[in-house]
């Protein structure tokens, strides 16, 4: 009888950092795990690593591989990303949260393609740093506001940073430019954010899931940039306004699309 009661306290204590938030539940444990795990591709593109360079890509920015579990923890909250990576042990995989006929297999969870043998194969890599400079994340609060790494000092060269913004369902994306200074490049081919409103650039889920994507060449830096977004609750029929999933900078509207300059 002890040991139950013991059992029950246990439980209950966990229990207690259960919960909805914005329409998603959670445990508060899989939020800290999870704000730690991101996404690192090589500055030549998708599945450039091996297992040795991927270690090495998470271990200069101070992290490690993730984990299965912390990378499950992670797409339990919307981390969502359509690309193959290494994990901790010489494992491959990605979290996919919204299944799709192109990416995942069409089904949701840690698409898993096991330990490898070979570890000269060439993958991304999902790294694991609680203490990291804000440089990518999940979010689901109803609003925030990004910063380019060091803001208001310059960014470094080499930056790759995903934001993946989930709201409730039925909820819009407002995006503001607060501040923007990229290295000027009219064909976005140095550096650039890229927007688009889908949990990745394969698919579409237009509505509450954004994805916002930094990244800097290996030379010529600049100011930087701050980048606020708002949830925007869905119209009710007796109104007569539109609801609308833009970004915007003052009276400027643009799509999901890639931008070195306004």
């Amino acid at each position: 009888m002890t040991i139950l009661i013991y059992l029950f306290v246990l439980l209950w204590e966990e229990a207690a950092g259960w919960g909805f938030r914005n329409g998603i539940f959670h445990n508060s444990i899989w939020l800290e795990q999870a704000a730690g795990v991101y996404h690192r591709e090589a500055r030549s593109g998708r599945y450039k690593l091996t297992y040795a360079e991927a270690k090495a890509v998470c271990e200069f920015e101070g992290g490690r591989l993730a984990t299965y579990k912390q990378l499950e923890a992670a797409r339990k909250i919307g981390f969502h990303v359509c690309a193959a990576g290494w994990m901790a042990k010489g494992r491959v995989g990605y979290p996919i949260v919204k299944p799709g006929p192109n990416c995942g297999f069409g089904r949701t969870g840690i698409i898993d393609y096991g330990v490898r043998l070979n570890r000269s194969e060439r993958w991304d890599a999902y790294c694991y740093n609680p203490h990291a400079k804000e440089c990518g994340g999940v979010f689901t609060d109803s609003k925030h506001i990004f910063k380019s790494p060091g803001f208001p000092k310059e960014y470094e060269d080499n930056q790759i940073c995903y934001w993946h913004i989930r709201l409730k369902y039925g909820q819009r994306i407002h995006l503001s430019f607060l501040n923007f200074d990229l290295e000027d490049d009219p064909g976005c081919l140095a550096d650039y954010v890229e927007i688009y409103d889908s949990y990745d650039d394969v698919h579409g889920f237009v509505g509450n899931v954004m994805t916002l994507k930094f990244l800097s060449d290996a030379s010529v830096t600049a100011g930087g940039f701050q980048i606020k977004y708002v949830a925007v609750d869905p119209v009710s029929k007796s109104s007569h306004g539109k609801n609308t999933s833009t970004t915007s900078t003052g009276n400027k509207n643009f799509l999901a699309g890639r931008f070195s300059h306004l």
